[in-house]
């Protein structure tokens, strides 16, 4: 388990998928995901099986409570690309309907970011998140991401087009 001051990323677990299904299909959080479809719990299962037990090129994460060792939600390195050292960064708190908080998701970042630079020797981690995602965009600034920029009207969502925002953190930043 890699250990933060609040949680732990931990393997997956058989045991964790349904409650990670339940808090990815939210509507308010799925806003947020590339994905926005429902997944149902056979997608759940083979995502499980073909993406966290066999890819490679993804490193998912368990993010639980140190202090209870209760199931928080989830994170990863996803896409990573070995040749040029990068991934994209994907975080979410499910418990307590937090989605991203001040607490347990800063510590579960920078735990994934020091696994990825450190333990993975990645140069360039990224995200893209939506504009409306003002919770992300603080957490990205605490961390110590830069906005690297912006694909204008990328994703329609509550009736109106959206911009994408590509945020980076290099190696040589920290």
């Amino acid at each position: 388990m890699l250990k933060g001051k609040f949680v732990g990323l931990r393997a997956i677990e058989r045991q964790d998928l349904a409650q990670l299904q339940e808090w990815r299909n939210r509507p308010e959080y799925r806003r947020y995901f590339r994905e926005y479809r429902e997944i149902g719990m056979d997608a759940q299962n083979i995502w499980y099986e073909k993406k966290v037990l066999q890819d490679p090129n993804i490193r998912m994460f368990s993010i639980v409570e140190l202090a209870t060792d209760r199931l928080l939600g989830a994170c990863g390195l996803c896409y990573i690309d070995w040749v040029n050292r990068t991934a994209d960064f994907s975080i979410y708190i499910g418990a307590d309907n937090l989605y991203i908080d001040s607490m347990f998701a800063p510590d579960s970042g920078k735990v994934l970011l020091d696994y990825g630079f450190d333990e993975l020797g990645l140069h360039r981690i990224w995200a893209e998140i939506y504009d409306f995602d003002e919770s992300k965009k603080v957490l990205f600034k605490t961390l110590g991401f830069k906005l690297d920029g912006r694909h204008r009207e990328t994703h329609w969502a509550e009736g109106k087009w959206n911009d994408s925002l590509f945020y980076g953190y290099l190696s040589t930043e920290r």
